[in-house]
């Protein structure tokens, strides 16, 4: 008997600047949905309509028109970069569909039709940020695209450092693509700041890394780098220059669980030995099993009932448990820090004890707590002594 069809849209550039991460969402997001339809406990399949906006943020609004209105998908996973939700945002708002956002984001937005299953602020800039601060120094030079992702994480980042009593050096930004980095990395190498924080995406971030790298080298400096994005099919695009890089993730390929062991075993029989998941990558693999147990538990593809049932629900996913808090549609997961090695491979150094509640807009925050006060057991609110309201 054959089961009835649940047309799903993947949004994720396949060209363009950040075409690199967008395969790897594609990638990860198209393993789920054959796993799913090919498991007999699924009383449904999955079809994929997928499409390219090759980098063309404006795209990004035309493909999500084609699939509501000729294919009609009401669930929608994909996008990569927050310019290119808030694209997709407003038509998915308007015809109540539900995006399924697997990317980690800056956050200071919580809509009814976005599940948020990439990390929240409070579970990657503020664990990063507060160990430098607490471990290396209190003054940072940031380096960024130019959009929304950077301006929220260096604002985030300004008023933390701020609040230490540190100094950010200097913010300095590119266009998404642009490849010209040398007026940037001529002013690092002849200030010598003592961090620097890279939020470039796509190719500028590549050819800021490789720049910079070869500079410092040369100049005999030592400066760390710090990233919230950077994830391992990126360190094989840059080569060695990516050695050193301090990392802030829910998720690694080097994670011990027996969930993730299970998992890279069957990336890597689907896509060869020398392939790494990552990420962003791994969450659309999650968002398409959360969609999936969602769909079977409300019996229905309409976007109230699933997203009611999904609210809640406990995935033993590669990263550790995550589910989504009914409150504000963003995941539970678990901060971990890393630093990127010779192979290609990151060596996690901290993890918090349990999955963190997710803080959108950092009500929670107290920046004056003790470096990772912000992480809790069982998921629960951070144990800060004062509420702190972001508007």
């Amino acid at each position: 008997m054959t089961k009835p069809s649940v047309p799903v849209g993947i949004i994720c550039s396949q060209s363009g600047p950040y075409q690199a991460m967008g395969r790897e969402i594609l990638k990860s997001a198209m393993m789920a949905v054959d796993e799913i339809n090919n498991q007999a406990e699924f009383d449904f399949s999955i079809a994929a309509h997928i499409r390219d906006p090759r980098g063309i943020i404006s795209e990004y609004h035309t493909v999500c028109d084609d699939l509501i209105r000729n294919v009609g998908v009401e669930h929608i996973i994909g996008c990569y970069t927050s310019a290119s939700r808030k694209q997709v945002l407003p038509i998915v708002e308007r015809t109540d569909r539900l995006l399924w956002y697997p990317a980690r984001y800056e956050g200071f937005e919580c809509s009814d039709n976005v599940i948020y299953v990439g990390a929240s602020p409070n579970h990657n800039v503020l664990p990063l940020v507060r160990y430098v601060l607490d471990n290396l120094s209190r003054e940072i030079f940031c380096v960024g695209s130019n959009y929304v992702w950077t301006w929220e994480t260096n604002r985030v980042t300004r008023e933390l450092v701020s609040a230490a009593e540190g100094h950010i050096l200097a913010e300095r930004l590119l266009e998404l693509g642009e490849s010209a980095v040398g007026h940037i990395v001529d002013e690092i190498i002849r200030r010598k700041p003592p961090i620097v924080f890279n939020t470039l995406v796509g190719s500028s971030s590549y050819d800021f890394i490789r720049a910079f790298r070869a500079a410092a080298e040369a100049a005999s400096l030592d400066i760390p780098m710090l990233s919230c994005s950077l994830c391992e099919p990126e360190l094989a695009i840059v080569g060695p220059a990516s050695a050193g890089c301090i990392t802030s993730s829910a998720y690694f390929e080097s994670i011990q669980l027996s969930e993730n062991r299970a998992f890279v075993a069957r990336w890597k029989a689907r896509y060869g030995e020398d392939s790494s998941p990552c990420v962003d990558g791994q969450s659309a693999y999650v968002a398409v099993y959360l969609l999936a147990r969602a769909l079977q538990r409300a019996g229905t593809s309409d976007i109230g009932e699933v997203r009611r049932a999904a609210a809640g629900y406990r995935y033993n996913s590669p990263q550790g448990p995550v589910w989504i808090d009914g409150s504000n549609n963003h995941c539970v997961l678990t901060p971990r820090l890393a630093v990127s090695n010779a192979r290609g491979q990151f060596d996690i150094f901290w993890e918090a004890d349990a999955p963190v509640k997710p803080d959108p807009y950092l009500t929670q925050l107290d920046v004056a707590a003790p470096p990772f006060r912000e992480t809790s057991k069982g998921g629960t609110s951070p144990n800060a002594p004062h509420l702190r309201v972001v508007k």
